[in-house]
């Protein structure tokens, strides 16, 4: 197979199951900051009960806060010691991963020449901690979105006092109904908001881990191709970005006009595009044509690969793949021939329900 259309398919592959993992960590995030929820909603219940409409100012608003903020911060300061670890342990499996697929995708006859060269995980690991994502440190972000749900409950409050709400009716606007899972109140903003940050910030280490991998191989790697995942969730600031490519080094276009930007993975928040190394040929590595095997020479040709859609990436996987992305019951309509990859989405781009998709084709 050719160097580059592996790396690419590889890459797309990787990138669906860090998708998963990056939603898994978030959600056990979110879990440690729900953990507080019951005591930070009691003690607001608490402070609340010391004021009514006439003797509600902001100033004494503020003093009966303190100790549901103090809750906040603790709940944050408990979620974040946990991210560290998680980026830590991302830089140990992005760096093996990246050599793991040059390896897999450079013949040997190249790899003689020019060895895989690896990267330290740690290194990486410090590079994302010292480097900022969408603007802030992660320290920064912890502060910003520990400070964001306090701003949201203490609106919440004034503005239920203003309205001559109960205590009861502002606790519920601020936690939410046991009835629809605590969704409908405004820490769910605040789940919102953390996952968003934490799912960005893994991003940001597995492309710190790339870009350390290509620099390390600047020898082998002559560009990158942007690829973006290809679904309905694709931002328009990925989807014009796919499949085009940027120098390895400088992040410059290569034949358009559209900016580099954070890059894939760090573009915008929750971004799920990835970098993809584009190999040289081995004529740009210097090498004669009697110096390797016909194979080698095709492998290594330094052709970019024909613009992939995500339907024929989804088309090639196995059935076990399928039924982990679309669900056994949509897959094996797939496969039995009765929809298309196309067909399991509305007009408008909106994925099916199972039950809208049997209507549809009679199943």
């Amino acid at each position: 197979m050719q160097a580059n259309a592996l790396l690419q398919d590889k890459a797309i592959d990787y990138a669906h199951d860090f998708h998963a993992y990056s939603q898994g960590v978030a959600q056990r995030m979110i879990a440690v900051l729900n953990r507080t929820d019951a005591r930070l909603t009691a003690q607001l219940a608490e402070a609340l009960m010391q004021i009514d409409a006439q003797t509600f100012t902001v100033e004494r608003l503020e003093v009966l806060l303190a100790s549901v903020k103090a809750l906040n911060v603790q709940a944050y300061n408990a979620v974040m010691a946990e991210l560290p670890p998680n980026m830590r342990d991302l830089a140990r499996v992005e760096t093996a991963n990246n050599v793991a697929q040059l390896r897999a995708a450079v013949p040997g006859e190249i790899a003689l020449r020019f060895p895989i060269a690896g990267v330290s995980a740690e290194q990486v690991y410090a590079t994302a901690l010292s480097r900022p994502f969408q603007g802030r440190l992660l320290k920064d972000w912890a502060a910003n979105v520990e400070q964001s749900r306090m701003t949201l409950i203490r609106n919440t409050v004034r503005a239920g006092f203003v309205e001559g709400r109960t205590t009861a009716d502002i606790i519920k606007r601020v936690r939410g109904s046991k009835a629809l899972n605590f969704r409908d109140g405004v820490l769910q903003r605040g789940r919102s908001e953390l996952a968003a940050v934490v799912q960005t910030a893994l991003s940001h280490t597995a492309q710190t881990a790339r870009q350390a991998s290509y620099k390390a191989n600047a020898d082998l790697v002559k560009a990158l191709s942007w690829v973006s995942t290809l679904d309905t969730k694709t931002s328009p600031m990925c989807r014009v970005r796919d499949g085009l490519r940027y120098t390895a080094d400088t992040h410059k276009p290569i034949g358009h006009a559209i900016p580099w930007g954070g890059g894939p993975g760090a573009l915008h928040f929750n971004c799920r595009s990835v970098s993809v190394p584009v190999l040289k040929s081995w004529k740009e590595l210097g090498i004669n044509a009697d110096e390797i095997s016909p194979g080698t020479r095709a492998s290594m040709d330094g052709q970019v690969p024909a613009e992939q859609t995500y339907a024929e990436w989804f088309a090639k996987q196995s059935a076990g793949r399928q039924d982990e992305i679309l669900g056994p019951a949509r897959a094996a309509l797939y496969r039995g021939g009765k929809v298309s990859f196309g067909q399991m989405y509305s007009p408008n781009g909106r994925f099916l329900t199972l039950d809208q998709l049997a209507k549809k084709v009679g199943a």
